[in-house]
Formats: C-alpha cells, structure tokens, sequence
C-alpha cells in the first residue's frame, strides 16, 4: 500500500468517526499508552503504517518524516550523518515513533540546556476534527506566517488531531563528553546545579541520586577536559556514561517500584528546596524535574507542587488511581475554558483521544 493510500485511509476512518461521532484512539508504538486516560470504547487508529524520512537536509539541519517512523530509524540517519536530536527524547520501548514523541513533548536530561521538544518543532501537517489535512509551520527557524499551530500540537498528546508529518530541527552531534560525580547533601547539590547556568560551560545535564551530583559535559575532548578541570567543586570524572540514557530510558534501578507506590514527574523552579514529601526521590534538570515514587495521597503532592507555581503528574500508577486523581495536574479554571475551546476549534466532535488529557474533554 502506497503512502497516497495509507493516506486516504486515515482521513476515512476519520471522516466515518466523524459522521458517527465514535471515539479514535491515535496510536504509533504504543510506547507512551501507560501515559494519560483512555476511553474504554474509543476505536484504534493506527499511524504505525504511516512511516518513513520525507526529507533530511543535513546542511540545513532539518529532517521531515511521517509520524509512524520509529525514532530508533530517526536516530539512525541523523547519526549518519552525525546529526542527533538534541532534545534527547526518551523511546521507553524500540516501537517508539517520532509521531508519537513530538505528541507527548517528553525531552531528556539535555532540556534545561539545549532546549525541549518544543524548542525544534519547525512544522506540521495535522489530520483535523473536520477530516482536513492542514499544514502548519515549515522547514525553517524564521517561519512566521500564521499562528504557531505546530508547538501547539506538540505536547497535546492528539487531543487536537492526527499528527502526520513533523519537521524537526537537529544539530550536530556532541563529539564526546564527560561525566562528572561527587557526594553531596541535595541542599548544596540544588545550588551547585544552579551556579552552572552563569559559567558558560559546556554542561548538557544535571541530575541527583543516591546522594550524588552528576554533571555531563559535551563536546571535544579539549574542551570537555578545560571545562572539567574548573569544575572540581562539582565533581571528578566517573566512568558511568550510560547514566544519562538510563536516566531518560527509566532503566535505572531508581524507576523499580512496587504496585502501591507510583511514580509522579514534579515539575517545580528551579531553586526550590526538597520537599516534605516522603519517598524516594531522583532530581532532573537541575532540580526542575523531580521524580517521585512514594504512595503519599495525590492531594498532597499536588496541594504541595501548586503552593511554589509547579505542576505534578502521576506518570506511572495503577489505572484506578489514574482514574480517580487525574494523570495530569488540574487546570485553573480560565485555563481549562481556555483549552476547550481550542478543542472545539480542532476537534468540534471530540473524537480524538477523549479524556487522555483532562477528564473535560
């Protein structure tokens, strides 16, 4: 089957769900389905089929594919041509599409630094609620012509459309890098973290566990050893490179728990203190992102992350519980009223991937 065909038949299971008003579950890989509601009789539509580079520019740093393209195949020719995604977004399993990733908007340890999905979405072309193929954005940085419907379909985990193609942009990739560990109390690992930001260092991640602060640097050996070398308050070198894949592949021993605990992703700024919440806890980001596995009630998670202007999502959790508290945190009112109504613009039937963001729609 041809893509024209592929094509034609997804804008058919769209327009049927339309004229029926059923319920469509986007699927790629299904490496993020533990992420976010489902609705129980909403009918699978499957862009796993819908694959492959549309065109890669590597002069021009940006690569168009279809979203059912594995990232693992992304990876691949960016790496051929020693390019990567700098956003280092995580796969969880091999079947992981780029589709699927730019949807949920999940970046790695390199974010506080390099910038999120978001910061490298360049364009679109999204299957809407009116079973109309729309193209959004472009193939370059400056594009500015109309509103910025590509960033926004990014992290809207398909509650707006069908994700199609995206344009992304990519950079070269770091020659080498270097590690740095040492042991430290979490209240000086959160300044020391922060005192990075105004070194000009090439420091690419920053993370805290069991009791030790990891700094990564990128970039050529000289460079990398210079910038070690002014770093000895922060850490000497460590052998342990795989950390920051595991880190963003949750294979490290930290993300094995039993089933009455969770895991919660608490994003809070960046200086603020350890929180009086009891668990087990990994620090990203420079302290930004925090994971949480604990089996503390949801309302003082949240009630705790909202007093300091953060966010708290219950990432990993028994479907019951993800049920009854909500996968992410609660809008305020005038925001939510204000997401409806995007969702009534894009998707005025509510037919895609109802309830996997709020419970509302």
């Amino acid at each position: 089957m041809t893509d024209k065909d592929i094509s034609a038949e997804l804008k058919l299971q769209v327009e049927t769900a339309i004229a029926d008003k059923t319920p469509l579950t986007i699927q790629g890989g299904g490496s993020k389905s533990f992420l976010g509601l489902r609705k129980t009789n909403a009918t699978p539509i499957d862009l796993s089929p819908h694959r492959g580079v549309i065109s890669y520019e590597p002069t021009e740093l940006v690569i168009t594919a279809r979203a059912g393209t594995p990232l693992e195949e992304i990876k691949a020719t960016l790496k051929n041509q020693g390019q990567a995604l700098a956003f280092e977004p995580p796969g969880f399993t091999p079947n992981a599409t780029i589709g699927g990733t730019i949807a949920c908007a999940m970046s790695g340890p390199a974010k506080p630094y390099l910038g999120g999905t978001r910061d490298y979405i360049l364009g679109c072309r999204v299957l809407t609620g009116h079973a109309q193929n729309l193209k959004f954005g472009g193939e370059v940085m400056k594009n500015v012509a109309g509103y910025d419907v590509s960033r926004l379909m990014t992290g809207a985990m398909g509650t707006l459309g069908v994700l199609m193609d995206v344009s992304v942009k990519v950079l070269p990739e770091a020659a080498g890098e270097v590690t740095l560990g040492k042991v430290m109390d979490i209240e000086t690992a959160i300044e020391k973290m922060q005192s990075l930001a105004g070194l000009g260092l090439p420091v690419t991640a920053a993370a805290y566990l069991n009791g030790t602060l990891f700094t990564r640097l990128s970039g050529t050996e000289t460079i990398t050893n210079a910038a070690a070398q002014k770093l000895t308050a922060i850490g000497e070198k460590t052998n342990d490179s795989s950390l920051w894949q595991q880190l963003r592949e949750q294979t490290l021993p930290f993300f094995t728990f039993n089933e009455s605990q969770s895991l919660w992703r608490l994003s809070v700024p960046a200086l603020t203190k350890p929180l009086d919440i009891e668990g087990q806890w990994l620090y990203d980001w420079a302290g930004m992102q925090r994971w949480l596995i604990t089996d503390a009630p949801a309302t003082t998670i949240r009630a705790a992350v909202e007093a300091i202007g953060g966010h708290a999502t219950l990432f990993r959790g028994t479907e019951p519980l993800q049920r009854e508290v909500g996968v992410f945190h609660p809008l305020p009112t005038p925001l939510l009223a204000l997401h409806k109504k995007l969702k009534q613009e894009f998707d005025p039937q509510g037919i895609f991937n109802p309830q996997r963001l709020f419970p509302e729609f």
